[in-house]
């Protein structure tokens, strides 16, 4: 009895198609009754997530390129900090390599007036030793004359040989 109302399930009749047919239709009806709007309302309410995501995806986007645009400005400014840093420092080494440089030649300069100074000093002592010395030596030669009391031819011989005497530097 099972596999005959079971072969009559299969076989199509007449009035199995129009059962068929109305209760595809109550269970279309059921469900469009109970579950239409809410299957709708879960594809609009899915429609409206992905619709926000892309808009939040835009934004994101949108903010990531301004955060790139910031970034790029501020590695633009961090370049020309670092170059106007380098620039300051290369300047402030030239003034003071220039400031060493002008230094060095006051030293120089005052060394070298130095040396003069002792120079000129060491020649005045010379020739105040020199002129001692030539001092001591009319001296000698005046006494000399006066204890001999020569003649002319012999003044000036002893005149000749105090200057032999005489040291040449």
């Amino acid at each position: 009895m099972t596999a005959l109302l079971a072969q009559s399930l299969v076989t199509p009749s007449l009035g199995l198609i129009v059962w068929k047919t109305i209760a595809f239709l109550i269970f279309l009806g059921v469900l469009y009754w109970l579950g239409w709007e809410p299957i709708t309302r879960a594809l609009q309410q899915r429609e409206e997530e992905i619709e926000s995501s892309i808009q939040r995806a835009e934004q994101a986007l949108a903010e990531a390129k301004e955060i790139q645009e910031e970034n790029k400005e501020a590695r633009r400014n961090a370049e020309q900090e670092a170059q106007r840093i380098l620039r300051e420092a290369r300047e402030s080494a030239e003034e003071l390599r220039e400031d060493e440089e002008a230094k060095t030649r006051r030293r120089i300069q005052q060394m070298k007036e130095q040396a003069q100074a002792e120079i000129e000093r060491e020649k005045q002592a010379a020739l105040q030793e020199l002129r001692d010395e030539v001092a001591d030596l009319a001296i000698q030669a005046a006494r000399k004359i006066v204890e001999d009391d020569l003649d002319q031819d012999r003044h000036r011989e002893l005149v000749r040989d105090a200057i032999e005497d005489f040291p040449t530097n």
